[in-house]
């Protein structure tokens, strides 16, 4: 397994550099997707809308996509991809370029995981999850993907009274790095979620899943994961999810700074999402998209290379239409940070004082479809 370097994501840098580096540095747009909304879910409310898809099929859709800009799939073991269909994944992959880019263990869905999977106060079920969790990484290695990313979705509690949180939380934390030392320089991407399915998940906001980042890396014990660790790069590294971060109520851009300040952040899943409220996994910038250009900005700023993974839930649309929707909304929301006055950003943000309130009206001009029928705005003195 090819592990990517994500050291450079830390780089601090003076006001000049950090300029030339806006100027010169461009995000790469490559997309990935989650093979399990191809298929119409099931949902407590409401009947499928479209026919179940198995998993043939549903590649089949994710093929036609490749000229369009899909570079990577994404999917869970065992219940996507596992032992008896490598064939039909390996074969994908060698006839459309497009990379299975991470394999997630399944560890919120099984009767077996009711009480957790890796926190599980129950040694039965914990180890399972954990022997799940090595066969995972395993193949991960084996098909040479980016990363594998975790979701402890299944990992928390209702009520609070009388619960050992530190005794949960070391669990899942040593059950994930036994799972990590047993198959070494394979990178975990932990997706960080407040709620639901469970009242209140475990490492459920950004600055969370940081000190479980830490937490595991400081139980690593393989010669092979303590050399990659000297050498500074991260192994318990993040997945945020748009989603996910906005039902914790965290501002966007601030949020995906912090694995960005470590070189953490391995991977993103986007989509929008009303502050707070259920996971509802709605198209790209449907909702907020002045949150959606501050993050790519930030994305830019620190010099992300990673894919940018689109987790929708196309409810309403067929899954191709919804996926070039969200395409398109990244690629016009990425050439307007580009044809943004770097410079005179950077004036403003390191001036507040000499410009107040230069900033918004900036901005306002640079989203309107005709800037010049407002006043004109001058430049900030820019030394």
């Amino acid at each position: 397994m090819a592990l990517s370097d994500l050291r450079a994501q830390a780089t601090h840098r003076s006001p000049d550099e950090l300029l030339q580096h806006l100027k010169s540095f461009e995000l790469d747009l490559r997309f990935s997707a989650g093979i399990w909304y191809f298929s119409p879910p099931a949902s407590r409310f409401h009947a499928r809308y479209g026919r179940e898809l198995n998993i043939e099929q549903r590649l089949d859709i994710a093929a036609k996509l490749g000229d369009y800009g899909l570079r990577g799939i994404e999917a869970h073991y065992p219940n996507e991809v596992n032992e008896d269909n490598l064939d039909l994944w390996q074969k994908f992959t060698a006839d459309t370029g497009i990379k299975l880019i991470t394999v997630v263990p399944l560890l919120f869905w099984d009767e077996q995981f009711e009480w957790g999977s890796l926190s599980n106060p129950l040694a039965g079920p914990r180890q399972a999850a954990i022997e799940r969790t090595k066969q995972t990484f395993a193949l991960n290695r084996e098909l040479d993907t980016e990363f594998a990313i975790v979701w402890p979705g299944i990992d928390g509690y209702e009520n609070p009274f009388g619960v050992d949180f530190a005794a949960m939380r070391e669990r899942f934390a040593a059950g994930l790095a036994e799972a990590i030392d047993a198959v070494p320089g394979v990178r975990v991407a932990v997706e960080p979620k407040p709620y639901e399915p469970r009242g209140h998940i475990l490492y459920g906001t950004t600055v969370e899943g940081m000190l479980l980042g830490h937490k595991v890396e400081s139980l690593l014990t393989n010669p092979k994961n303590r050399k990659l660790l000297d050498e500074g790069h991260a192994l318990c590294c993040l997945n945020p999810e748009i989603g996910h971060v906005l039902m914790g109520y965290e501002d966007l851009a601030y949020a995906y700074s912090w694995p960005l300040s470590e070189g953490r952040l391995a991977h993103t899943h986007l989509n929008s999402q009303p502050l707070g409220n259920y996971d509802q996994d709605l198209n790209v910038g449907v909702v907020a998209p002045e949150q959606l250009e501050a993050l790519l900005y930030t994305l830019k700023m620190h010099g992300y290379r990673g894919y940018f993974g689109i987790d929708i839930n196309p409810e309403r649309m067929p899954v191709d239409v919804a996926l070039k929707v969200n395409m398109d909304a990244l690629r016009a929301a990425n050439d307007r940070i580009n044809e943004l006055d770097h410079d005179a950003i950077l004036y403003a943000q390191a001036h507040p004082d000499k410009t107040r309130g230069w900033l918004e009206a900036y901005l306002v001009r640079a989203r309107a479809p005709h800037p010049d029928r407002l006043p004109p705005l001058p430049l900030p003195a820019v030394k």
